[in-house]
């Protein structure tokens, strides 16, 4: 009895050590098993593919888009300045639609001026445009458009009516005593039967009302039209401009007579003789935008 009973401690050690030993292995074979797994040398297919989400993208185009030439604009509007980099090869109608990203103004409400009205269909490397160059943008929200142009409507539809009424406004009297003095010696050139940008320096060698000579200088910067005489310059707010009207001078169809329209009616009008006719188009145009509503 007590050999079976000192043999039973015995075979309790042995049967814990075998539990000891079956137990251990398991764990070792795991750990082998992971230890082999992590020397196993890489086998091809597992370099295939990464995650979708970690795979280089595929370009659409955005490598070209880098390749073109771009320039540096300096876009003023509302006394707000945006400076950035636009494709040299791109539109005006382009440059527009970026500045209605950019602004919120729809391009059709755009006046964007460089040396006059900006062309849409020509590329801004056509327009001459550099780095650092200012675009200046006029423009308001339709209410507002809507609001300021309601009586400049009526006060364009008043002047037609009466025009149809009246004689050539270079036969009536208070413009004859000007004409009557015949071309001005410095008259700038004029090109019939064409239209022009307006020149990057002020028209001059014009006359005004009182005979006296008259320059007009466009600063599409500050949004002013300068009327300067030998003894003042008057610093107009080209949105205070009602209307502009025109004519062209018979007998010299390449001049025009041209009014502007500084307050509600007619007695308001600066008039201005031998405007050459190329740029009769262009002054409106800066002066009004071709957004207005007629």
């Amino acid at each position: 009895m007590a050999a079976a009973a000192s043999a039973s401690p015995d075979s309790d050690d042995t049967s814990m050590d075998a539990e000891a030993q079956n137990s251990p292995l398991g764990c070792r074979d795991d750990g082998k098993n992971d230890s082999l797994s992590a020397e196993k040398p890489l086998e091809t297919g597992d370099l295939q593919s990464d995650p979708p989400d970690s795979q280089p993208s595929v370009s659409n185009g955005g490598d070209s888009e880098m390749e073109k030439e771009l320039v540096e604009l300096k876009v003023i509007w509302n006394k707000n300045k945006y400076d950035f980099k636009f494709p040299l090869d791109s539109t005006g109608a382009d440059l527009k639609q970026k500045i209605h990203s950019l602004t919120g103004l729809p391009p059709a409400m755009q006046k964007v001026m460089f040396k006059g009205l900006l062309p849409e269909e020509k590329t801004l490397r056509e327009i001459k445009i550099i780095n650092g160059a200012k675009i200046m943008v006029v423009g308001s929200t339709i209410n507002d458009v809507l609001a300021v142009n309601t009586p400049k409507d009526a006060a364009q539809q008043e002047v037609k009516s009466e025009d149809t009424k009246k004689e050539p406004l270079c036969r009536q009297k208070q413009h004859r005593k000007v004409l009557d003095k015949g071309k001005p010696e410095d008259v700038m050139p004029s090109a019939k039967g064409v239209q022009e940008r307006l020149p990057t320096v002020p028209l001059s060698g014009m006359y005004n009302k009182s005979g006296g000579k008259v320059r007009l200088t466009f600063k599409l910067e500050q949004d002013q039209l300068w009327i300067g005489t030998k003894e003042r310059t008057e610093k107009l707010p080209m949105g205070s401009i009602k209307n502009v009207v025109s004519e062209p001078i018979e007998g010299h169809e390449d001049y025009h007579m041209m009014a502007f329209q500084l307050g509600p009616t007619e007695a308001s009008y600066y008039w201005v003789y031998w405007v050459p006719t190329q740029y009769v188009d262009a002054i409106k145009d800066t002066v009004l935008g071709k957004w207005q509503y007629f």
